[in-house]
């Protein structure tokens, strides 16, 4: 398996077993599950660079930054063990979008709105960091119950090398626009 050049990892999520390379029955199932696993392998690998840009780049005032990486996307909080309603996401969405920004995700209505009448009453403070393309509002995919402020980057490249750090700079000024409003 060395002479192929994968990943160690990709290896052992193959299970150790050569691809069908021979074109017979089999290879486009064998092809279309290493394709699978490249994916799901790249993406952990990009939201996982986006966190240690997070922690390296977060201010240490906010409280102990936690995040959690997964293959969609990323998750990141201060001070709980566990991620409250209240977090910071950047997760693959959609048709290749990428959504960066705050979540307000507690089980009712009301309490997500009363997160974003506090934000929208800071709007001016926050606005001056994040620009016209913060939107404050329904929460895609769950707009009845969750709310959100963030942005939609319409296809990124995921094969740009400096896409995590451009993610984990963006996720940064969230955190730098919205931890000041929140606690004001």
């Amino acid at each position: 398996m060395r002479g192929h050049g994968w990943p160690p990892r990709l290896q052992v999520m193959c299970g150790g077993a050569e691809p069908n390379m021979s074109g017979g029955p089999g290879r486009a199932e064998a092809n279309h599950h290493l394709s699978i696993v490249r994916v799901v392998e790249f993406q952990l690998a990009l939201f996982d660079e986006v966190g240690e840009v997070v922690r390296g780049l977060a201010p240490p005032d906010f409280g102990e930054l936690h995040y959690r990486a997964h293959r969609s996307g990323i998750k990141v909080w201060f001070d709980a063990a566990k991620p409250p309603r209240e977090h910071y996401e950047a997760q693959l969405i959609r048709a290749g979008e990428l959504e960066i920004g705050f979540h307000a995700q507690h089980p009712t209505v009301a309490d997500n709105d009363k997160v974003v009448a506090r934000l929208a009453a800071r709007e001016k403070q926050w606005r001056k960091l994040l620009g016209d393309d913060a939107v404050l509002g329904p929460f895609l995919g769950r707009a009845d119950t969750w709310r959100r402020l963030s942005e939609v980057w319409p296809d990124p490249d995921l094969d740009d090398p400096t896409l995590a750090m451009e993610v984990g700079a963006r996720l940064i000024d969230y955190l730098n626009a919205v931890e000041p409003a929140r606690a004001g």
